[in-house]
């Protein structure tokens, strides 16, 4: 596992009583609450991102668009291809 850092952070008491209530509901064990927090902490930087990403493109022509994600998409693939046969030889 990775080294955890600690935060101190402030909640509203309805905000805590709900999640624990929550997680107390599924059975939640130690570290529960922390695991809950990161994982919602990723999903929301990652759909932020998206966000953002879209806004930056809302005028891009869709076809080009989709050009460049193929490219991409292509480039990746052809990348991990040569590393896959490259770590079998």
């Amino acid at each position: 596992m990775e080294e955890a850092v600690r935060w101190n952070i402030k909640v509203s008491k309805e905000t805590d009583l709900s999640l624990r209530t929550f997680l107390g509901a599924r059975g939640a064990k130690k570290g529960d609450l922390s695991k809950f927090i990161e994982e919602a902490v990723r999903w929301r930087v990652f759909h932020r991102t998206v966000e953002d990403i879209q806004e930056r493109n809302a005028d891009t022509d869709p076809d080009e668009l989709q050009r460049i994600i193929d490219q991409a998409v292509s480039e990746v693939r052809a990348e991990r291809y040569a590393r896959g046969k490259a770590d079998k030889a």
